[in-house]
């Protein structure tokens, strides 16, 4: 009975095999996607599984806890965290949204009422990638890179000297697609790769990277002027239309200066549990799980007043 669960889930949102496209809810709900599971196949690393399904590394890692991401268990059923509450912010949906926390693009089409929903890699500890407010200033197909003297310091002491510019073409980190932010001095990207690791986790010096197909597709639809927002935002809180709350909680990232988003209950829950008398322990038992998947920790109440 699982299998056929597993394969309907499969066939009914193949979506997250290439991208993952949904239709923005015009019901009030918060949340889009559907939870799926994957039984694993022999010799399947987690790595294969989320370059299949398009989630990230850490995300399927964070989902199926004390798992073994080299040898999964053969027949083992991982949870796919193909589900999202989507992010808070200030203005309407519009343009590029990533969520530094969860390592995840949203690209918002609010003309065509979709959302499309990509891992990322981000900057790691010591050359985090800021939150801010922006927009795409540049465009560039088969990018050259000209690499910082920080990261040429970095590369010469592991024995490598890299060049003042390194020219488009398969030894380019930069991938064949680039789309420079206009925040500060312009050194932030959002670009491909050329490495097969990577996307999902803290690898970069700053720049986001997405996966080739990835960014591919996601070049062909960015403009000159397109806005671009980066949150770090760990806990997200859906109240849905049936009255239903859902939280869906991630790890803090650690930045350089060795701080992190606290994981509390956001207040706004906390006076909506209190008003209807709701005790909090599911609550936060979630944000103590810190899973990345959209947990209930309020059942519906249609009959609450």
């Amino acid at each position: 009975m699982l299998r056929k669960t597993i394969l309907a889930a499969c066939l009914g949102f193949s979506h997250w095999l290439s991208a993952a496209t949904f239709a923005l809810p015009t019901d009030g709900s918060n949340m889009v996607g559907t939870l799926q599971y994957h039984s694993v196949v022999a010799g399947e690393t987690m790595s294969d599984i989320a370059k299949r399904y398009d989630v990230g590394f850490l995300s399927l890692m964070a989902a199926n806890k004390g798992v073994d991401p080299f040898l999964p268990p053969e027949d083992y059923v991982l949870t796919i965290p193909s589900q999202a509450i989507l992010p808070h912010v200030d203005a309407d949906y519009n343009g590029i949204v990533i969520n530094l926390a969860e390592l995840r693009l949203y690209y918002f089409e609010p003309d065509k009422q979709l959302v499309h929903i990509f891992p990322v890699g981000i900057g790691r500890i010591g050359q985090d990638t800021p939150e801010m407010t922006t927009t795409i200033s540049q465009l560039r197909e088969n990018p050259t890179w000209t690499p910082p003297a920080s990261i040429r310091q970095d590369y010469l002491a592991k024995g490598i000297e890299l060049p003042a510019v390194v020219a488009a073409g398969p030894e380019n980190p930069l991938g064949d697609y680039a789309m420079r932010l206009a925040h500060g001095t312009g050194s932030y990207l959002i670009h491909g790769t050329n490495k097969d690791f990577g996307i999902g986790l803290r690898v970069s010096a700053g720049c986001i990277r997405m996966e080739p197909k990835d960014i591919e597709w996601m070049f062909h639809q960015a403009k000159i002027g397109m806005k671009v927002t980066i949150i770090d935002e760990p806990i997200k809180v859906a109240l849905e239309p049936d009255r239903s709350v859902f939280i869906e909680a991630h790890e803090p990232l650690t930045r350089s200066d060795g701080t992190k988003k606290e994981m509390i209950i956001p207040q706004e829950l906390t006076w909506w549990l209190e008003e209807f008398g709701i005790k909090d322990q599911l609550a936060r038992a979630a944000v103590l799980a810190q899973n990345g998947v959209p947990i209930e920790v309020v059942p519906a109440m249609d009959d609450l007043k």
